[in-house]
């Protein structure tokens, strides 16, 4: 993860499969936790600008993206993932059994059988 300062470009988290990010790829991430404004096609276009020397990406929202965003992100020269809070909550249901204990204790989830 990036430091928490003001202004980080687009860099909430740098992944890469190496700790000195040597091995590809390298997968910048944003999250950007709103209220109510969709993710527009400025703020797709921002974090494409600041993709340099990476390989992929992932823009996390908790309101979904607009239909220009989309394209914006489509149309790419390399894959960038979006990801809305209705995915979000379907990765971290489908993958829970899977997660980091530290994970588990912020998100604390209980299976319960509903018989139909």
């Amino acid at each position: 993860m990036t430091a928490k300062s003001g202004g980080d470009l687009g860099s909430d988290i740098i992944a890469s499969p190496d700790e000195l990010f040597l091995e590809q790829p390298l997968i910048k991430v944003e999250v950007k936790k709103r209220t109510k404004d969709k993710i527009s096609a400025p703020d797709i276009r921002n974090f494409i600008g600041g993709m340099r020397g990476h390989h992929k990406g992932i823009y996390v929202t908790t309101t979904g993206f607009s239909k220009e965003a989309i394209y914006e992100a489509e149309r790419a020269n390399f894959a960038i993932t979006l990801i809305d809070s209705d995915w979000l909550v379907e990765l971290l249901i489908s993958n829970y059994d899977n997660l980091e204990p530290e994970i588990k204790a912020l998100v604390p989830l209980k299976k319960i059988y509903w018989p139909v």
